[in-house]
């Protein structure tokens, strides 16, 4: 996600807008997920619970989907607002965001057939937090489509809210348990498959 926030929003972003027009998009978007996550209750695997409703009153199931769900939003978004700077930046974008998806996906299912002792809901959750990103997407796409001067504003707004996901959630969940030597080098590994998927394809 750091990789694709710059390379196929930010810095693109800058080039169709300038340094200015795509910081404001950085800081909107930054605000938008903060304050999505500050309202709206949801579970992290390892962090616990955030949002303003006390957790105890809602069941952890919905929390941990919630969870995903807000994670989507800015992924969504950033694959749709990147296609339309560019379709082959968007298809670039949309391969890398879906590769980092599948493990994620994985443990967040694991996690949630374990919190629900079953696997229907487990799935369902999986379809509904795609049909979210896929939302997202189109709404990011067909907005800057639309608006195609405001388009280093949205691509700010994309990079930005993606790197508040991952230096706020991500970063925190990955070095909380665990080898942080692992965990470097998954980052490392990650990083570098992310740079070449965003590059040169």
């Amino acid at each position: 996600m750091v990789v694709a926030s710059f390379t196929s929003l930010i810095i693109p972003g800058i080039q169709k807008g300038g340094f200015w027009q795509t910081s404001l998009g950085i800081l909107i978007g930054f605000f938008l997920i903060g304050l999505i996550e500050y309202l709206f209750p949801h579970e992290h695997i390892l962090k616990g619970s955030e949002g303003v409703i006390k957790s105890e009153k809602i069941k952890k199931l919905f929390l941990i989907v919630a969870g995903v769900v807000i994670h989507n939003i800015p992924e969504g978004f950033g694959v749709g607002v990147s296609s339309a700077y560019s379709i082959e930046k968007g298809s670039a974008t949309a391969l890398a965001i879906a590769i980092q998806d599948i493990p994620e996906g994985l443990i967040v299912t694991l996690a949630l057939m374990v919190a629900n002792r079953g696997v229907v809901t487990p799935l369902a959750a999986g379809i509904f937090s795609g049909i979210i990103e896929a939302f997202f997407s189109l709404l990011g796409f067909y907005t800057f489509e639309a608006f195609r001067g405001f388009l280093a504003l949205g691509l700010g707004i994309g990079g930005g809210a993606m790197i508040y996901v991952t230096v706020k959630e991500v970063f925190p969940e990955v070095y909380s348990e665990g080898s942080h030597t692992l965990s470097t080098v998954g980052f490392l590994i990650g990083f570098l498959l992310m740079l070449f998927l965003d590059t040169t394809i």
